[in-house]
């Protein structure tokens, strides 16, 4: 099969999505038509990370991920720009049984995270893995998904792209979610002109920004997208003024909610209580937020935004 084609490049705010649970921690599919009508009406979001690490796409089983994949997929037709299914897993088969699945319910590209209990230590290693994945679904643009905070690989991607598109046609870019700002600019000095360096760290993307980034990934862009389009906007104009008062802002509710032990499960909880949606607690071995923790995040985030 011929790679994607090279247009259609990524750019811009894609939110790395939740997964619906219910109270029993069960897949709550009803919620994501909903979900997908507040990013683009409220939020002004377009396109979406689906089943990473703010979706617990780890913690759910090969048949859940396939499921929720395909009713983001389904229900986003017509309304969301793309939808990048994350595929990556401890078990090569495994992450090629969802890449396969991925091509068969037509997501718009595939993203891959370097598995983490045995580790590849080289970047020749790491390519070689993502190389296998991308192979079975090849008309897919492909991204790799650089977290190595969770996953304990810390191989430079600027490593990893070299001779990348040779193994890989179709690669498309990375998720970055690293604060290595040298890295990420070396990255961005020797992209292609199609690929997309989306950076991962929310809180400092203006800086990113700077550095080069095409676009971003981020959990907090499905309550907060609004609030980033504009920072994004501000940038592009020459604002920076107004750009980095956004940014201090996202920082100083970042900052007040790690006091409170800001994990997927209280970020998923704010969500909740930020747009309505009934999105449910995170599963074991992540614990529910107590409530009285997304409140004071939600008031914190009140108090900040009053004025936008």
């Amino acid at each position: 099969m011929a790679p994607p084609a090279a247009n259609n490049k990524l750019t811009g705010l894609v939110a790395a999505t939740f997964t619906p649970l219910t109270a029993q921690g069960e897949l709550n599919l009803s919620e994501i038509g909903p979900y997908i009508d507040y990013l683009t009406e409220k939020q002004g979001v377009k396109s979406i990370f689906v089943n990473g690490t703010t979706g617990e796409g780890m913690s759910l089983s090969v048949a859940e991920r396939k499921m929720v994949a395909e009713e983001w997929c389904q229900k986003a037709k017509g309304k969301l720009d793309q939808v990048i299914v994350h595929v990556g897993a401890l078990s090569l088969k495994e992450s090629q049984d969802l890449a396969r699945h991925a091509a068969q319910i037509r997501a718009d590209a595939i993203a891959v995270i370097a598995p983490s209990f045995f580790k590849p230590s080289t970047a020749g290693a790491l390519q070689s893995y993502l190389q296998e994945v991308a192979s079975v679904a090849s008309t897919l643009p492909f991204y790799y998904y650089h977290l190595p905070a969770l996953t304990g690989v810390k191989v430079p991607v600027r490593d990893v792209l070299e001779g990348i598109e040779k193994l890989i046609p179709s690669f498309r870019g990375v998720k970055f979610s690293d604060r290595d700002l040298v890295d990420f600019g070396l990255c961005v000095s020797r992209a292609q002109p199609h690929w997309s360096f989306l950076y991962g760290v929310d809180e400092q993307l203006l800086a990113a920004l700077a550095m080069g980034a095409h676009g971003a990934v981020g959990s907090t862009f499905n309550y907060l997208g609004c609030h980033f389009n504009k920072l994004i906007a501000d940038f592009q104009r020459g604002d920076l003024v107004s750009a980095r008062s956004t940014q201090v802002k996202v920082q100083e509710l970042i900052s007040y909610a790690v006091k409170m032990g800001f994990d997927v499960g209280v970020n998923k909880q704010l969500m909740t209580e930020l747009s309505g949606l009934s999105l449910g607690p995170p599963r074991l071995p992540l614990t529910p937020c107590p409530p009285a923790h997304a409140l004071a995040i939600t008031q914190k985030y009140r108090s900040i935004f009053s004025e936008d």
